[in-house]
């Protein structure tokens, strides 16, 4: 981030806005709506802080800005049109460290006020860090038509509530469990449909239904991250990465969809590499049953799917066994959201009738089926296989394939780092030595790959950067 967001409280403390025009009437009626003490600093005024003069809401200084004016200010913006004038009020607040925000000028800026939504008390802030206004407003525009002006009064209902709720659970985690259940359940909407008094006798009986032991049980959510594109989650997914009190992630999960998990959640990296386990799978096993046993909801975060070669089943196992109660999120596997992103389908009438997924090493060094998986007219998709590369390619050949057969090693798909190297089964293993091809890379092989050059519609930013300048050029 370039700007840490937080919300300052200005009730009743000095603030300075220096210029007298519309802009500036802006900013000091964002100030005034914060109960703010504002001074305006200019010549003249425009005729809306004209008006707020009369009004008695803002108090005038009718001159050109001193350095004198910034004395005991908590906040200052500067909307001249004068950039002189500008520089020198950021120049004096940055010295006095007091915070100052000069409208259009973000390089002078120790804070930016965002494009706001509000629903007092509930206030939602979008910022572009500077880069574009616009793009602010129009997703602020967006948020207005999405959050219902009742969201406010949901909020006073609810801190109303808080004292009698704190007494009653002593446990953070047992009173975001009663929130959660409440403001997803019937009395937010029948608040959101205007019927405020019905709403408070629902949350009066879910208070006295609940009781700390019944929101103390644990719970496991299996939840598959899919292949690393933070946007191809589920619905689901993200509703339960937001309930979680701990999550237990893998090396496969991109640390933008680890983000997404609730902000207090305590997190448990478990990841695997090659030769380098960080804990075994019976260790995790035993985690995910302790965590649950403490009463907190554990969301245990795989790349892909839970249930496609994410050892899903074996944790599904052990929670069972011990009687944990538990869920599962299907993700979307690397195959397919790979292949997708790399411009392959897995199947297609004129070249694949059958697609399989295998893995490119064994338990306890077992082999694969080499015989079934050398088919004609058939993907094969090969999971953690770029250590493996040469004996793969190798051993499929011996089994019959064509050594010409397509094949395509996609690394870091469906990212911003994603790249796809194409050759065929006698050269691939050179090409990928070659191209410095590291893992997390996904092998797929079959006619198929013949179509990825012309399927290819997805460009990583470096793909699109590079392509640009050699238009240019």
């Amino acid at each position: 981030m370039d700007f840490l967001p937080v919300f300052l409280d200005v009730r009743s403390r000095s603030c300075l806005v220096v210029g007298g025009g519309e802009v500036a009437a802006r900013k000091a009626e964002l100030l005034m709506r914060a109960n703010a003490a504002v001074t305006v600093v200019a010549p003249e005024l425009g005729r809306s802080l004209a008006r707020y003069r009369a009004e008695g809401k803002l108090s005038h200084r009718a001159r050109t800005f001193r350095a004198s004016d910034i004395e005991d200010c908590a906040l200052v913006i500067a909307a001249t049109d004068d950039p002189g004038v500008n520089s020198e009020v950021s120049r004096l607040c940055r010295e006095r460290t007091i915070a100052v925000n000069v409208v259009d000028a973000p390089e002078l800026c120790s804070f930016i006020v965002p494009s706001i939504v509000d629903r007092s008390p509930v206030i939602v802030a979008v910022s572009s860090g500077g880069a574009s206004p616009v793009l602010s407003r129009m997703l602020r525009t967006k948020l207005e038509t999405m959050l219902p002006a009742t969201y406010g009064r949901l909020a006073t209902l609810a801190q109303g509530l808080r004292k009698r709720v704190k007494r009653r659970f002593k446990s953070a985690a047992q009173r975001r469990r009663f929130w959660e259940e409440v403001l997803h359940g019937p009395a937010a909407e029948m608040m959101l449909a205007g019927r405020e008094r019905a709403a408070k006798c629902a949350i009066e009986v879910a208070l006295q239904q609940h009781t700390p032991s019944s929101l103390s049980v644990g719970e496991v959510y299996l939840v598959g991250a899919g292949p690393g594109d933070p946007d191809l989650l589920t619905f689901r997914a993200l509703r339960l990465m937001q309930q979680a009190d701990v999550v237990v992630y893998d090396r496969l999960v991109a640390p933008a969809i680890v983000d997404l998990a609730h902000r207090g959640a305590e997190r448990i990296y478990v990841g695997k590499a090659c030769g380098e386990h960080c804990l075994t799978q019976e260790e995790i096993n035993a985690i995910l049953v302790r965590l649950a046993r403490e009463g907190r909801r554990v969301l245990r975060l795989k790349g892909g799917d839970p249930f496609i070669f994410g050892r899903g089943g074996e944790e599904a196992d052990a929670l069972a066994a011990e009687g944990i109660p538990f869920q599962v999120v299907p993700g979307i596997t690397a195959a397919s959201g790979c292949a997708a992103y790399a411009g392959i389908p897995l199947t297609h009438r004129d070249f694949a009738h059958s697609c399989v997924f295998v893995p490119g090493h064994l338990k306890d060094g077992g082999d694969l089926d080499w015989n079934a998986l050398a088919q004609p007219r058939q993907t094969l998709v090969i999971y953690m296989g770029l250590h493996t590369l040469e004996p793969i390619c190798r051993r499929l050949i011996e089994a019959g394939l064509p050594a010409a057969t397509p094949a395509a090693l996609v690394q870091d798909g469906t990212t911003q780092s994603q790249r796809v190297l194409i050759g065929d089964l006698a050269g691939l293993p050179a090409k990928a030595a070659e191209g410095a091809m590291r893992p997390p890379a996904l092998l797929i092989i079959g006619e198929v790959v013949r179509l990825h050059e012309r399927f290819a519609w997805f460009e990583p930013a470096g793909v699109a950067e590079e392509t640009a300048v050699r238009a240019v050029g």
